[in-house]
């Protein structure tokens, strides 16, 4: 199989797509994947633009003020292993920090076409928040603490 990335741009293409996440955009984020796109997130499972765009509206409308950090964890050929953190609040206010891996494969055009999401949460304190919005530039690279 041919590679697909290099070190370097699988790096470009983990941060693309949390700037892209970032946006809360259901149907720009959709884009980024095949029409015919395989999710798992969590207990779900999708397959399609449109069911991507179904959940993630849902998605948006409940976790308000959503703020997405990702990280390459490794990857090879067409595949690319990610962890993530985000944090939101709910309807009544409360904080949440949501932490995961990914597990992406891409076509040959780029677009991802399987996603597989693990996503476990902590409920946090207003004051505990450490994500408060999309990541500076300046901050691209860093890596995500573990707790």
């Amino acid at each position: 199989m041919t590679s697909l990335f290099t070190e370097e741009t699988a790096r470009r293409k983990v941060q693309a797509a949390e700037d892209l996440w970032n946006t809360r955009d259901p149907e720009r984020v959709a884009l980024a994947y095949t029409p015919d796109a395989v999710w798992r997130n969590r207990d779900r499972f999708l397959s399609g633009r449109a069911e991507i765009v179904r959940f993630l509206r849902e998605k948006w409308g409940k976790e308000r003020d959503y703020a997405l950090r990702k990280e390459m964890w490794g990857f090879r050929n067409n595949r690319i292993g990610v962890r993530f953190q985000y944090e939101c609040r709910d309807e009544t206010g409360q904080w949440w920090r949501s932490y995961g891996n990914e597990l992406w494969e891409f076509a040959p055009d780029g677009l991802m076409r399987r996603r597989e999401a693990s996503i476990n949460d902590l409920r946090i304190s207003e004051s505990e928040r450490r994500i408060l919005g999309p990541r500076p530039e300046s901050e691209h690279g860093v890596l995500l603490p573990i707790e």
